[in-house]
């Protein structure tokens, strides 16, 4: 996607690592997006479903414990795009239209290497759509964007 790399500056400052919110309702998944985060040198905070992202984020309904996004720094958002309740879609949908975290890049991934998926995602906002199992190169790749867009 045309311009899309320009959100990536300033993703981390010199020497921070990033810290990633990984979203996925397969435990097993979720455990692996972890391991393979934190082998690449990132913080990572995981939520089994769009609904605890969008809680930890900020942007739940329970207003009382909503959080203005100051407070907490994510610099990348990493969600399956199958998950019930609410799709890794319909979350890339809610965070674009977050003032405080609409600058924030999502990644979606997906076990299914659907096209008209994968370019509705695009269009929407995410950064890159990712097939399952992600490996390790994967993330690499997403470190290296990161590292590259850097401002």
């Amino acid at each position: 996607m045309e311009g899309s790399c320009c959100s990536w500056k300033g993703m981390m400052d010199d020497g921070d690592e990033p810290h990633v919110l990984a979203v996925d309702d397969n435990l097993i998944d979720l455990k692996l997006v972890e391991k393979l985060l934190k082998n690449s040198s990132c913080k990572v905070t995981t939520a089994e479903n769009a609904l605890m992202a969008l809680e930890y984020l900020g942007l739940g309904d329970d207003h009382k414990n909503k959080s203005n996004g100051s407070d907490l720094k994510v610099n990348l958002i990493i969600t399956d795009y199958c998950m019930p309740g609410m799709t890794g879609y319909e979350l890339l949908k809610k965070i674009k239209k977050s003032s405080n975290m609409k600058e924030v890049p999502v990644v979606i991934m997906s076990s299914e290497n659907i096209p008209t998926r994968i370019n509705k995602c695009l269009e929407e906002g995410a950064q890159m759509f990712m097939l399952k199992p992600i490996k390790q190169s994967d993330v690499k790749e997403l470190r290296r964007r990161m590292t590259k867009y850097r401002s």
